[in-house]
């Protein structure tokens, strides 16, 4: 193995351990999302005209599952390494910061797959999945993932301790994902809301997503393809040129 499969492998080992933590955990939830919002809004809330407020919900329920989980991946690994102080041992290695950014985010992206496609298998058992376009659902959960990897490696480098990480997550990652209509159409919303929430890239990747099970979608999956596509990009870049000087990790 070279050695950034190495640190992927160590990486994925470290999640998959506890998987009960890590993967089982955030299932429960995702299916305890489901059964209480559908419960309630079941027949109250049609979002388009042939699909059931259920069936709208699963996507919005995987593809949050799916950038929690990432971000968590990377962000986790990253503070609880410099706080134990055993991030040196991955210091010593000549791993360049590519081979870092590979693992570290390649990693992200396994555990957030791994919880997406459990609550996708659970959910099946209340709601029969549709697959218009199965390639738009697997590149937009790929790249939700990578930059939630990448944002959590910006943020793990970023935090010295765990409440600077839990506010980062909390004050950031919860809000914007929440606000990015897993639990409703933008439609929904008076119009300077629907403003608001063109300007959050969580709405892109999870109205992309959703596309690829219907076949409808608040926007063009193309124009979500195009801002998911440059948010990637852009973390990545940031989260490469902070490995690259060291940041806050050399020092």
């Amino acid at each position: 193995m070279t050695g950034w499969q190495t640190l992927f492998y160590k990486e994925v080992l470290r999640f998959w351990k506890v998987g009960f933590q890590t993967v089982a955990a955030p299932v429960i939830t995702a299916l305890l999302y489901l059964m209480i919002f559908g419960h309630v809004l079941e027949g109250h809330v049609k979002v388009y005209d042939r699909i059931e407020y259920t069936a709208f919900l699963v996507p919005g329920l995987v593809m949050m599952s799916v950038l929690q989980n990432a971000f968590a991946n990377s962000s986790s690994s990253l503070i609880q390494s410099k706080i134990m102080g055993n991030l040196v041992f991955v210091l010593l290695t000549p791993l360049s910061h590519w081979a870092w950014f590979l693992a570290y985010v390649g990693s992200s992206v396994a555990r957030g797959l791994a919880v997406g496609t459990g609550v996708l298998v659970v959910t099946s058992f209340f709601v029969r999945p549709e697959f218009t376009y199965p390639l738009w659902i697997l590149l937009f959960a790929l790249l939700g993932a990578g930059m939630l990897g990448a944002l959590g490696l910006i943020a793990g480098l970023w935090a010295e301790k765990f409440d600077q990480m839990a506010a980062f997550q909390n004050f950031i990652i919860m809000p914007m994902t929440f606000l990015s209509g897993v639990f409703y159409s933008i439609h929904s919303l008076p119009g300077f809301w629907q403003q608001v929430s063109h300007l959050n890239p969580f709405f892109y990747m999870i109205d992309g997503f959703r596309y690829g099970f219907f076949g409808q979608s608040d926007v063009s999956p193309w124009i979500s393809l195009t801002i998911v596509g440059s948010a990637f990009l852009v973390v990545s870049a940031v989260a490469v040129r902070l490995l690259r000087i060291g940041y806050k990790i050399r020092s």
